[in-house]
């Protein structure tokens, strides 16, 4: 993965990787903000102003934005998480000029049309609806809420329906003047593409820039929680949570590598014993989320109501096993081929190492070697994945559960059986 790196008087950066065996590119612009960088009261702009910037120009139509990426079969999107946004595209080579173009008058040169901003309004609180009917869905938001507890961290990236129904033209202005500059941007592309001829298509494009923002982030402190919510569903969702580790921590290798073989598959451990073994549950499976300053583990099931006093102790017995005994070589050796693998394989997709280059640089200000990620995780020991199990599993829990939850082991309960470990 060659890649090249330019900077702009503005400090905007530029990276490129060049495939030139392909007949496609994939670029976009990553911005370091999101909704944990809202304020309460704008809570979820983030994420509405990506949708907005597609709603017209000083140029072009919304209808416009859409045929000019479509008319030469490119595919267009953007997206909005917790601390990261990004405007991208795939194109056939020759139209990377103009989907660098499209992109970049859509989030420089938008006007917000009023007309568009109450439809779009709607639109947003359709998809916050659609989100809190699908309880696999919005129970993360809830558990978040609660690791996070009153931290822009822990807010929902759609935000509230009273506040997005509240957006103006002049909200969204002054979020882009403190939120978006050259500092905290990244243009990247990848695949049939020369890296000097792309440089001069953005300073063209995006010179004009900010180059820096005054905006503080909030602080990052997890803090664990309860929260229950019964609903007249099929079935009960429970995620128990744990403080994690952020980006930069010398943690963060083994605690993806204990939570692939703990979680991670059909050959971890509680895949094995709550689904294989007991059939307790449909879905079962552990996750990380590392964010800049901290970060959570957790375990998510899906199981029935007549379940769920059964599937908690297994959880909680499967914690204590990883913490009292080492796990296997063979365990440790099997979540370090998958997530070698998986890493290697997202090499072979344009748009994926585009993301890959531009949230490393982002968040470490330097491209990750795949030999030094490979090194990485081959380092990690037996006595690190304890370790790094002790540790998780010895912080206040989150514990939230939605559904059918007539009956369910207590927050105060779990605490006690955690400590008993």
């Amino acid at each position: 993965m060659q890649s090249k790196i330019s900077t702009l008087k503005n400090g905007l950066r530029i990276i490129t990787s060049s495939y030139p065996q392909l007949e496609s590119v994939s670029l976009g612009i990553w911005i370091k903000t999101g909704s944990a960088y809202e304020k309460p009261e704008v809570n979820g702009i983030s994420h509405f102003l990506e949708h907005m910037s597609f709603k017209g120009t000083k140029t072009r139509t919304a209808l416009q934005i859409s045929e000019a990426i479509e008319d030469v079969g490119g595919q267009s999107n953007a997206y909005t998480s917790r601390e990261f946004t990004s405007y991208y595209a795939k194109m056939l080579k020759n139209d990377a000029e103009l989907a660098l173009d499209v992109l970049s008058d859509s989030l420089m040169n938008s006007t917000f049309p009023e007309e568009e901003m109450k439809k779009e309004q709607e639109v947003v609180v359709q998809e916050i609806k659609q989100t809190i009917d699908t309880p696999d869905d919005i129970i993360f938001d809830y558990f978040q809420e609660n690791a996070f507890k009153n931290q822009a961290l822990g807010r929902s990236i759609l935000g509230p329906k009273e506040i997005v129904r509240g957006f103006t033209r002049e909200t969204l202005q002054n979020y882009l003047k403190t939120n978006y500059a050259a500092e905290n941007m990244v243009v990247c592309a990848v695949g049939n593409i020369e890296h000097d001829r792309f440089v001069k298509m953005v300073e063209q494009r995006m010179n004009g820039i900010q180059p820096h923002t005054d905006f503080v982030p909030d602080e990052q402190k997890y803090t664990g929680g309860f929260y229950a919510e019964k609903r007249n569903i099929e079935q009960a969702h429970v995620i128990m949570g744990f403080k994690g580790v952020p980006y930069s921590t010398e943690q963060y290798y083994p605690i993806i590598l204990f939570s692939t073989l703990f979680g991670g598959g059909m050959s971890s451990r509680l895949f094995q014993e709550i689904r294989e073994k007991r059939g307790l549950v449909y879905s079962v499976y552990s996750f990380t989320g590392s964010h800049t300053q901290d970060g959570v583990f957790g375990i998510y099931a899906g199981t029935g109501g007549k379940d769920l006093p059964t599937l908690m102790p297994v959880v909680v017995e499967e914690i204590k096993k990883v913490c009292n005994e080492k796990v296997l070589q063979k365990e440790l050796d099997r979540a370090k081929t998958q997530l070698k693998a998986s890493m290697l394989m997202s090499l072979e997709s344009s748009s994926s190492v585009a993301e890959v280059l531009a949230r490393q640089h982002l968040i470490y200000n330097r491209i990750i070697p795949i030999d030094e990620m490979v090194e990485r995780i081959e380092k990690v020991t037996l006595d690190d994945i304890q370790n790094v199990a002790q540790t998780i599993f010895s912080s206040t829990p989150t514990y939230t559960l939605l559904g059918d939850i007539d009956k369910y082991m207590s927050y105060d309960e779990l605490q006690q059986c955690l400590k008993n470990k």
